[in-house]
């Protein structure tokens, strides 16, 4: 089997798989430094940091399991409607989160009906969406095989899951297995790895036992199985604004707002919600906006 080690350690980064037999397609995913980076940039901790490191790593999972050359986000909507968390990853590798809560709120967790929905952008820019509801006992990981199964009608397996000590993430994972559609007599396989995947259920334990690096995840996951490695990638926080975008924003508010920010004393500053990058702007900026519009 084919075990290239290129990009593991201590880096972040996703390793896709295939079973020589063909029936299997296997994808392990490394995200400590991701999760930690965007954690850090939403000043999350407690379960809603838990919350971010399942989101990020089942968007990855899902982005290179279904559209690697897309973005894709994994959105928890909370049942109350006033809380949300955003899982964003970007073909580039790069990922981020963003968690938006009333000012006071407790720590998230995953509550019966709240619900998980997966976008994607098109090359086109359209989207195409799903949404599943989610339990408080299957959490992250049910949500996301029910998505899977339902969306791609295919034998799905996954959990995704984070380690925390000391109120810091220490590790997250996470992990995909797909029966292949080729496969002519699926009952069997299906059987065999349900019972080998149990022993994965739940990142906790997995993580506990260091088991972080997505080579050696693949490789206790497919114990005995031949398999070949066809793809790796590297997995990063890292945020998609500039201070182009965020022009381009500040270009599409109405003229009298332009105006107002022109009069003020103090600097005009927007600062990024996802990375908390902050962006200045001159008078003589504004004023060419002002005369644009």
């Amino acid at each position: 089997m084919s075990r290239s080690r290129e990009g593991t350690g201590d880096s972040d980064g996703v390793v896709r798989a295939l079973t020589d037999d063909g029936t299997f397609r296997v994808i392990t995913v490394r995200t400590t430094e991701t999760v930690r980076g965007s954690v850090a940039a939403q000043g999350a901790t407690g379960t809603t940091a838990s919350l971010v490191a399942d989101l990020l790593t089942g968007a990855v999972l899902v982005r290179e399991s279904m559209a690697p050359d897309l973005r894709v986000q994994v959105i928890l909507q909370s049942s109350e409607q006033r809380s949300r968390v955003v899982a964003d990853a970007h073909p580039d590798g790069r990922s981020r989160a963003l968690v938006q809560q009333p000012a006071g709120s407790k720590a998230l967790t995953v509550r019966e009906g709240d619900l998980l929905q997966v976008a994607r952008t098109l090359h086109n820019g359209a989207l195409q969406q799903g949404t599943v509801a989610v339990s408080s006992e299957g959490g992250v990981s049910q949500a996301l095989m029910q998505y899977m199964q339902l969306s791609e009608q295919i034998f799905t397996v996954s959990a995704v899951g984070c380690l925390r000590g000391d109120g810091a993430i220490e590790a997250a994972a996470g992990y995909l297995v797909q029966l292949l559609p080729e496969v002519l007599d699926p009952s069997g396989p299906m059987l065999v790895m349900a019972e080998r995947l149990k022993d994965f259920e739940s990142m906790g334990p997995v993580l506990s036992r260091g088991l972080v690096d997505p080579h050696e995840l693949l490789a206790e996951i497919l114990y005995g199985m031949p398999y070949s490695v066809v793809g790796e990638a590297a997995v990063s926080f890292g945020c998609q604004c500039s201070a182009e975008r965020v022009a381009l924003a500040l270009s599409t508010l109405p003229k009298s707002d332009i105006q107002d920010l022109l009069q003020s004393d103090t600097p005009t500053e927007l600062t990024c919600d996802y990375c908390g990058k902050t962006y200045a702007f001159q008078k003589s900026h504004l004023r060419g906006l002002l005369e644009r519009n």
